[in-house]
């Protein structure tokens, strides 16, 4: 990509501003005109947060990097993976108020208990190790390790209802 530099009118014919000055601007100019760049959150949608909160810590070993009261009977509970501190997720409420009226909380509410959304592939070092300890810890498993075109692959569902792919690239 190039670009050309435009100085402001009192900088424009000063010998002040150098190649490798001029070199800087655009490649600060290159770095901020560029389009989405990364994801810092996702969000879960659950039932119940503090149930919420129990299942992503205690039994998946996620870290909590915000739990901070949002108003009155609501906070903003993110947690990350242990390894992944710059990805927050968000463990968002279904409930009334707020993004939900009663009906569209009642409908989100029916969904996720049905297990209709599956939110995101977590991976680890060894999935066998992985799924066995999170099975002794009660995780609920929709479909035990499987070798799989891409790696091998087993599902869980969280304690609201939502699923997810636990992965290994190789065994």
């Amino acid at each position: 990509m190039q670009c050309q530099i435009v100085l402001p009118k009192p900088l424009a014919g000063k010998k002040a501003i150098s190649d490798s000055l001029k070199w800087r601007i655009a490649v600060i100019f290159e770095k901020t005109n560029s389009m989405i760049t990364k994801v810092t959150h996702m969000c879960v949608y659950v039932l119940n947060q503090d149930s919420a909160y129990d299942f992503y810590v205690n039994k998946l070993g996620f870290k909590i990097h915000t739990d901070a009261p949002m108003g009155p009977d609501s906070r903003w509970l993110t947690v990350t993976p242990p390894e992944q501190p710059e990805l927050e997720i968000t463990l968002f409420p279904v409930k009334e108020g707020g993004m939900f009226d009663t009906e569209t909380a009642h409908t989100m509410t029916e969904l996720v208990k049905k297990g209709v959304f599956g939110a995101a592939v977590f991976t680890c070092q060894d999935l066998m190790a992985t799924y066995e300890e999170l099975k002794g810890k009660g995780v609920e498993f929709k479909k035990a390790p499987t070798k799989e075109f891409y790696g091998y692959e087993a599902l869980f569902k969280d304690d609201s209802g939502n699923w997810f792919s636990l992965s290994q690239q190789r065994l």
